[in-house]
């Protein structure tokens, strides 16, 4: 009797400690669904669950195309013109711009003040004033809210990357395109969440997987990148002699084998990866249409002077608009080209050469689509570029600039028309209404319903968000 006892009390044991072990995710399972019935979804999300179930606030947005201007484009060449600066050109800087001021990135000595080349004007009923490289932009000026006292915290690439997606120069955190999958969920389960589009020279600035990363968040949340050539999304044609019927079963078997693994080690990567393979499969499907720009009208493909086949930024703000049009919740395009350290005329005119009219017809498009009012359009680079130059005579150039520099928004309930901010007489300098990066930040989840202050991830027992620790804040005059 005694052995009988000892054998049920071994049994109970073994049964509590597996019950414990095989309940770790269980449990969480439970107190999740019991929150999804309690709560509810955030309005007008499907798919992919969020963390997210109610926003914060009614959203302006439901969707962001950030247009990055990697490398860094100069704000005292296209919109914040500095008639001092131009009077005072080949003159040294001022010592008192220097003050309290971080060394030069790639400038050694003290260099010489240099005014822009090209002329200004205002544009639109607002007034916006634009330079003479954006004849396209200018025609839909009272749509862009410009920024022109934004400020970062490095004067260096990919820190300066790192900080104007991550809200911080470490690498390994997630973007704010993983942020947003994790918060809001995706529109469309058979399309990423977050996709990143990349043009310009590939002997340029690097573009790190970082920069589009999920940092400590699920994998599901990190950017998916769309590449140039016929098959824009690696392995997603099936191998030859492989049909979609057979396919499905070879995933039917990979992901019986994935869930009783998970069962028994309790890793939710391994649901994540279950979550790939599916979206892989569906994504056989709607991506090689979605990505085939021939569908197009002729006018549509000429209001971008986009050319199917022929990879370019014209053609990737073409396929932003058909990506936010089914549900992609963020896209971001890099543009590769704008470090400008030498022959910044010949450089600055070719990227705008190849950016303004696009980037106008995406705006133009969106709008008369209907999209713009709920679609936010995010326009600049890491930092700006020195009103001093780099390189004496006809080949001078611009240095990286973290002081003061220009960005502007369109749509998801920013206020059109509108001129923010201002640098000091020299463009070096903000002097009025200062906006850090993670006061962008801020002021973007707003405008998606998120309170930047509440939307934070327990990672390593701290509580992180995208606008990480600093004080920050959102920026009231720049919403509609």
């Amino acid at each position: 009797m005694s052995d009988l006892i000892a054998g049920q009390s071994a049994l109970q044991a073994i049964a509590r400690r597996t019950f414990l072990k095989d309940s770790a995710m269980g449990l969480g399972s439970i107190a999740l669904a019991s929150l999804l019935q309690s709560e509810g979804h955030a309005d007008g999300l499907e798919g992919d669950v969020s963390a997210l179930l109610r926003l914060h606030f009614p959203p302006r947005a439901k969707r962001v195309i950030f247009l990055f201007m990697a490398g860094g484009p100069s704000h005292v060449d296209l919109f914040d013109p500095k008639p001092l600066l131009n009077e005072m050109d080949g003159k040294k800087i001022p010592p008192h711009l220097l003050k309290d001021h971080q060394s030069f990135a790639l400038i050694r000595g003290t260099p010489s003040l240099k005014g822009s080349p090209y002329s200004f004007a205002p544009r639109g009923q607002s007034g916006i004033i634009m330079s003479e490289l954006l004849p396209h932009l200018a025609t839909v000026a009272d749509d862009l809210t410009v920024i022109r006292s934004m400020k970062t915290t490095t004067n260096v690439h990919d820190p300066g990357v790192n900080m104007m997606n991550c809200g911080t120069q470490l690498f390994g955190r997630p973007t704010l395109g993983a942020w947003l999958s994790y918060g809001l969920g995706s529109e469309n389960s058979n399309l990423p969440g977050y996709v990143v589009l990349t043009s310009g020279s590939d002997d340029g600035q690097p573009l790190l997987q970082s920069f589009w990363g999920n940092g400590f968040l699920d994998s599901r949340h990190q950017g998916v990148p769309f590449l140039k050539g016929p098959e824009p999304v690696l392995h997603l044609t099936n191998p030859k002699g492989v049909d979609r019927n057979r396919r499905r079963k070879q995933l039917d078997l990979i992901n019986w084998m994935n869930k009783r693994h998970h069962e028994e080690v309790n890793d939710p990567e391994i649901l994540s990866r279950v979550a790939s393979y599916e979206m892989a499969y569906r994504m056989q499907s709607s991506v090689p249409e979605l990505t085939d720009l021939s569908k197009e009208s002729k006018s549509t493909l000429g209001l971008y002077g986009a050319n199917p086949g022929k990879p370019s930024f014209a053609n990737n703000c073409l396929l932003a608009r058909c990506l936010v049009e089914r549900g992609v919740r963020f896209v971001q395009l890099y543009d590769r080209g704008w470090d400008s350290h030498t022959h910044i005329e010949h450089e600055h005119k070719r990227q705008c050469g190849a950016a303004d009219r696009p980037i106008t017809a995406l705006i133009k498009d969106l709008k008369q689509r209907g999209l713009l009012e709920d679609t936010l359009v995010i326009w600049g680079g890491e930092f700006g570029r020195t009103p001093v130059a780099q390189v004496s005579g006809k080949t001078y150039g611009r240095d990286h600039h973290p002081h003061g520099f220009t960005m502007w928004m369109a749509g998801g309930g920013t206020k059109p028309g509108l001129t923010y901010g201002d640098t000091d007489e020299f463009g070096y300098h903000v002097a009025e209404d200062p906006v850090h990066v993670r006061d962008l930040h801020a002021t973007i989840l707003h405008l998606l319903g998120i309170d930047h202050q509440k939307f934070k991830y327990k990672f390593k027992g701290l509580d992180l968000g995208l606008t990480g620790v600093d004080p920050s804040r959102v920026v009231k005059d720049l919403l509609a």
